[in-house]
């Protein structure tokens, strides 16, 4: 790879704008339409119409809103397909020397602000939008640029679409075996739906299968909390990552953090040190949440509890027991507070749970080794996209 030549130019010398076909509903005028296309606002999809104004693939770039000060999403979004658009986005496309691709990651690379006007509402007039300033290299370079980052996107976008089905699966499967008991029996059906043998647990107060245990969570997984970190040791980009509750999603965790620390406190407990393949959970908020850690050199701060499986063989199941949808209630319920949940790791650890045996937990055990591979890649597939955008837009590299 070698430098390649760019030149400076304006938006609007680059782009056809389409801002005059927008056009907005209102909530109540979008109340009892057909959920059919995508109906686009500033940051992407608010709701779903039954009709249709664009075809194509376009460029949507937020006109107005808080975001365009906070920039906690992206202010562009690519629309492909059939779309309805209202007042709040500014719609373009490349003309004929502008590949839509390639400036969809130009304008996400650059900022906004000098742009931008107004404090209590932040505005992108068209004026000037179109007045933004880019450094732009030839169409052929621009169409090189755009295809490694969107086969990179494209196969991120995969892995998420893998994902979402091998959880989907996960869950159902999961509450076939495990719930409704009806996991394969020595001959290949249904244990209780063919008449497998059902027994009465006390201690869940309902029955289960025949052979089964009871167990409380404690005796199968150590519940570690996360350590009380002072903001006086906070870095810019340093060694260690700080996850905290705002990591852990429902079903995954995000690895952008706003802290790091360069060096361990000396009374850490050495588990508060996350690696790939660890499993943590919010107590405080949105508590309950469960997922699944992709990278190491990250640091578990309190209020976010790492579940340690005694035995590695019960992870996939321990993790599929805290996403269905019968332990979130009951985590809901056995939580405290009212202007903020919280989770207490003792009530966690006295849950009970039906435990099956140990050759049922291995049979379901690949589910989760899947899952943890897909988000690991594209993890890695997001890093050297992220790594290559800034290079590719200012010139350091070229694509041969």
């Amino acid at each position: 790879m070698s430098e390649v030549e760019f030149e400076l130019r304006k938006l609007g010398d680059l782009i056809e704008i389409y801002n005059n076909k927008r056009v907005p509903l209102s909530a109540k005028q979008r109340e009892g339409l057909e959920k059919i296309y995508p109906y686009y606002g500033a940051q992407g999809i608010v709701d779903y119409v039954d009709d249709y104004i664009f075809d194509g693939k376009y460029i949507l770039i937020a006109e107005d809103g808080e975001n365009l000060k906070s920039n906690n999403k992206s202010i562009c979004t690519l629309a492909t397909g059939k779309y309805w658009v209202n007042n709040h986005a500014h719609i373009i496309e490349g003309n004929d020397e502008t590949n839509t691709d390639f400036l969809y990651y130009k304008l996400n690379s650059i900022s906004f602000a000098p742009y931008i006007t107004g404090s209590a509402q932040p505005k992108l007039n068209k004026e000037n939008l179109l007045n933004i300033e880019l450094y732009i290299p030839s169409r052929e370079h621009q169409d090189k640029i755009a295809k490694v980052l969107t086969l990179l996107d494209q196969k991120i976008q995969t892995n998420n679409q893998i994902n979402q089905e091998l959880e989907a699966m996960a869950k159902t499967l999961y509450d076939y075996w495990f719930v409704q008991f009806d996991f394969p029996d020595q001959n290949g059906k249904p244990y209780k739906s063919s008449g497998g043998k059902m027994v009465y647990s006390p201690e869940l107060k309902r029955e289960i299968p025949e052979g089964w245990g009871v167990k409380k969570l404690n005796e199968v997984v150590d519940l570690i909390s996360g350590y009380p970190f002072s903001s006086n040791d906070y870095v810019i980009n340093g060694k260690y990552k700080l996850y905290t509750i705002k990591n852990v999603q429902d079903g995954y965790t995000v690895d952008k953090v706003d802290n790091y620390l360069d060096f361990l406190p000396i009374n850490m407990s050495h588990e508060c040190q996350l690696r790939r393949g660890d499993l943590i959970m919010s107590l405080t908020g949105n508590v309950g949440r469960i997922g699944m850690v992709y990278e190491d050199n990250v640091l578990l701060n309190q209020r976010v509890l790492k579940l340690k499986t005694i035995n590695k063989t019960h992870k996939s199941f321990i993790y599929s027991f805290f996403r269905s949808d019968v332990t979130k209630a009951h985590l809901e319920n056995i939580s405290t507070g009212t202007s903020q949940k919280n989770l207490s790791p003792i009530d966690i650890g006295n849950m009970m749970i039906p435990f099956p045996s140990e050759s049922l937990l291995s049979k379901f055990l690949d589910n989760l080794n899947m899952l943890e591979s897909n988000f690991v890649e594209n993890q890695q597939l997001t890093q050297l996209r992220d790594w290559l955008l800034p290079m590719l837009m200012n010139g350091q590299v070229k694509v041969e």
